[in-house]
């Protein structure tokens, strides 16, 4: 069973709905863990058992190997030598096997427990260590934020100051904390798909290739083991493409210097507001998580009830209005009223800051005028002439004189080489009008310049209309369903946008062809051209998880070039649908890929000779 990715913008809200969710992944945690502590401790048993069996079958060879055959008379026949020498034979075989037997037993821990033990101690110890930092800062900063909101107005502004800056280092040491721990489980979730399983399968193949009396089980075993190495390998190398984004995207969280909450995707406004309530003993200010949904004008009000048994319930009411507070008014700062349908009198509101009142109001048109900063819209390429002159001079070029360059597209060029060499050709002035052989520039640069062109488009030359069918299409089983669908979907980009992509593509046809010498295989070029050409329109972990996805897009048009470009598809392929649930698979004799599997190093399973 999945779970929805833990987004690092919903750190920032903290709603229960997020809380909720980072549950369900520390149970998944807790379950993982607990399973390796049986594997590990189910596995020392079966490599004690190996032992004793190893060293019983030793006791019985040695017995045959002392017997001896007394004959009667000065000559033995034929018959008589051979089941003389039988026993002596029998034990020297049982010898040779409990040799490789006890050699498996010494490689067994390396193999199976070492690996385990480690991924247990460093990966999950690591997500325990994470855990109870964020469970400590979180606790300190809604301790300082309850303190912070009984601060009254009218004390002195220095001292406000002074608190407002000890709140702002307790939520940003909370947010930090935050945003480490939900990298880190990410991290576990993904990286226990291969350290995990490979170990398993280490210790698996060993015990079958020593066993001569499993040949037929071993030999049926060895496609799937293929098939799973080849997944295990493409798994790895969708992991390694995603850590380096996912990095980048934790590290511009946390150096923000606007703290941007990603809200629901129906709600226009949520995060905490303390409620003033009169109660039998007085006034007093009640935390609520709310939502506001602006479409409907509907507002959410989830208590947040600390206390053991308290009855929780939620309002929802109806907005009327909203109305920022006088300051002179109340001796709570960050205050604005609502009126709604469901209450005769105003609900007075607290915020958690004054840019939290301003979001606040602006989400509810409430009559505080607000005023944001211009952003300033990064100079983006179009995919006009001079794109196609440029992309064709680039394809020439890698042609011409890279082909058989081992690395290609895979190297990184110098990034002043690649923007000299874009801001020459881009400039106005020259038209366009860069010959590539006079810049001296390198393959590297060439083909960098080529896809962070192609990066640079205003509009992935997918485009963003597409992005989620060709997803769908990617993510189902019927590999024939799947190449009609990416080849329907082709015909539905901007005539300019398919002629840049049949021009693209032809090209990778090209360089695949010879990845003998550059070993550029068509899944290297996936991983290369799969999020330049298909980027998401919003960066989220969920898109990034969708990576590997995008990759299948590129191996389809590249392996079915010639039948995708030729033209439309002669009949409609339906809409795609979510891929079916996936169940476990039975292990059946299974059709080899026709890429060579990899083995890893801790996978090659021990080789017994006969002496």
């Amino acid at each position: 069973m999945g779970h929805p990715p833990l987004e690092f913008s919903d750190c920032y809200s903290d709603s229960p709905d997020f809380r909720e969710r980072l549950k369900c992944n520390e149970n998944e945690l807790e379950k993982t863990n607990k399973f390796l502590k049986d594997v590990i401790k189910d596995g020392n048993n079966v490599i004690n058992a190996i032992k004793e069996y190893s060293l019983g079958v030793q006791k019985f060879s040695q017995t045959l190997q002392s017997f001896q055959f007394d004959f009667i008379g000065d000559t033995l026949t034929d018959d008589e030598i051979n089941i003389a020498e039988s026993f002596r034979e029998f034990a020297g075989l049982l010898q040779d096997v409990e040799e490789g037997r006890m050699m498996l037993v010494q490689n067994a821990c390396d193999l199976l427990i070492k690996p385990l033990e480690k991924f247990r101690k460093q990966q999950i110890g690591v997500t325990k260590e994470r855990r109870k930092k964020f469970e400590k800062e979180s606790e300190k900063y809604y301790s300082q934020l309850d303190k912070h909101m009984n601060l009254s107005s009218k004390k002195k502004e220095t001292q406000l100051q002074e608190a407002d800056g000890l709140l702002d280092k307790e939520r940003q040491a909370f947010y930090e904390s935050s945003v480490e721990y939900v990298y880190q489980i990410q991290q576990v979730q993904d990286r226990k798909k291969f350290d995990v399983v490979e170990p398993v399968l280490a210790f698996l193949q060993s015990i079958l290739t020593l066993n001569n009396l499993t040949v037929e089980m071993t030999q049926d075993f060895l496609p799937y083991k293929q098939e799973l190495q080849l997944s295990l390998q493409n798994t790895r190398n969708h992991f390694e493409s995603t850590r380096e984004e996912m990095e980048e995207l934790m590290k511009r969280m946390k150096g923000s210097a606007q703290i941007c909450i990603r809200h629901s995707q129906q709600a226009t406004m949520e995060g905490y507001i303390y409620v003033q309530e009169k109660w039998a003993l007085g006034v007093t200010w009640v935390k609520y998580y709310c939502k506001y949904f602006k479409d409907n004008k509907l507002f959410i009000m989830m208590p947040v009830e600390q206390k053991t048994g308290a009855r929780q319930t939620t309002a929802q009411l109806t907005l009327k209005s909203c109305i920022r507070r006088k300051t002179d008014s109340t001796d709570k700062r960050f205050c604005f009223d609502i009126e709604t349908n469901e209450r005769c009198s105003p609900v007075l509101l607290q915020a958690i800051s004054e840019v939290n009142r301003k979001q606040w109001m602006e989400a509810m048109d409430g009559k505080e005028p607000i005023y944001h900063s211009p952003i300033q819209k990064q100079a983006e390429m179009d995919l006009n002439d001079i794109g196609f002159k440029f992309v064709r001079k680039c394809i020439n070029f890698v042609e011409t004189k890279g082909l058989t360059q081992e690395g290609v597209y895979r190297t990184v060029g110098s990034n002043i080489q690649v923007q000299k060499l874009l801001n020459a050709f881009f400039d106005p002035k020259c038209a366009a009008d860069v010959d590539f052989n006079s810049t001296d520039m390198d393959i590297k640069t060439i083909t960098s310049a080529l896809k962070f062109y192609l990066r640079s488009l205003s509009e992935p030359l997918m485009t963003y209309s597409l992005h989620g069918e060709l997803i769908l299409a990617a993510k189902s089983e019927n590999l024939d369903y799947r190449l009609g669908a990416v080849h329907s979907l082709v015909y539905k980009l901007p005539e300019r946008n398919r002629e840049m992509l049949e021009l693209l593509i032809k090209h990778l046809v090209s360089v695949c062809s010879h990845s003998s010498e550059n070993l550029m295989t068509v899944s290297n070029m996936g991983v290369i051209f799969g999020p330049t050409l298909m980027r998401a329109e919003e960066e989220t972990v969920a898109a990034m998880l969708d990576i590997k996805f995008q990759n299948i897009v590129m191996e389809i048009l590249i392996e079915d070039y010639c039948k995708i470009f030729k033209g439309p598809p002669e009949e409609t392929i339906p809409p795609p649908i979510p891929p079916p649930r996936v169940t476990p698979r039975r292990r059946q004799p299974i059709t080899i890929s026709k890429r060579p599997p990899r083995l890893y190093p801790g996978l090659q399973p021990p080789v017994f000779e006969r002496k």
